[in-house]
C-alpha cells in the first residue's frame, strides 16, 4: 500500500534514476576517468595541461533541457575529440563501448580549458516524462525531481570511494 501511494505521488522517480545512473554508468566509467585522461595527455601534451580538469564534468540542468550537441547550448563550448574508449561485456552485450568527448571551453576571462563534459542523461527521461501524458509531471514536479536527482546523486557520489575526485557535478538553472 505504501509503495502504491509512493508510486502514485511520483516521489521515487528521481531517486531511482540517480541510483541507476550511478550503478549502471558512473560506477563503471568514473574509476577509469583519470587513466583515460592521462593516456590522452601523453598523446596530446598541449591539450590537457591542467590536471584539475581531469575529471568528468556532469551537467545537471534543473530544467532537464538536454542538448545532443553542447555547442548548441553554449557558443563558448567547442568539441575537440573523443577520449579513448572503454569496452566491456555488460548485461549480455559482448563489447559495450563507453566513451567521453573532450571539449574546449572558453571562460569569462577568455581562457581556454579542455575537459570531458556531458549531461546527466537521466534528465532526458525526466523531461520526456513531463511531456508524456501517462507520466504527466508538471513543470514544478519536474523541477522538484531534478533537484532530488541532483541531491541524491551528489550524496551517492560523495560516499563512493572508487569515484572520488573523478567527477564534478554542475547543477544550474
Amino acid at each position: 500500500e505504501m509503495s502504491e501511494m509512493s508510486e502514485r505521488s511520483k516521489k521515487n522517480v528521481a531517486h531511482g534514476l540517480a541510483w541507476s545512473y550511478y550503478v549502471g554508468y558512473l560506477k563503471i566509467v568514473l574509476p577509469r576517468m583519470k587513466r583515460s585522461m592521462e593516456e590522452f595527455s601523453r598523446a596530446n601534451p598541449n591539450l590537457l595541461a591542467c590536471r584539475k580538469t581531469w575529471k568528468l564534468h556532469i551537467l545537471v540542468p534543473l530544467s532537464c533541457d538536454v542538448y545532443d550537441e553542447l555547442e548548441k547550448a553554449d557558443s563558448n563550448i567547442q568539441y575537440v575529440t573523443d577520449l579513448t574508449e572503454t569496452t566491456l561485456a555488460r548485461a549480455g552485450t559482448k563489447k559495450r563501448v563507453y566513451k567521453h568527448s573532450l571539449y574546449a571551453i572558453r571562460d569569462e576571462e577568455n581562457q581556454l580549458w579542455h575537459c570531458a563534459v556531458e549531461y546527466a542523461t537521466p534528465l532526458q527521461s525526466l523531461h520526456a516524462m513531463s511531456q508524456d501524458e501517462c507520466a504527466a509531471f508538471s513543470r514544478e514536479e519536474r523541477l522538484e525531481q531534478a533537484k532530488l536527482f541532483y541531491r541524491t546523486l551528489e550524496e551517492i557520489l560523495n560516499g563512493s570511494k572508487e569515484c572520488a575526485d573523478a567527477y564534478r557535478l554542475i547543477a544550474y538553472e
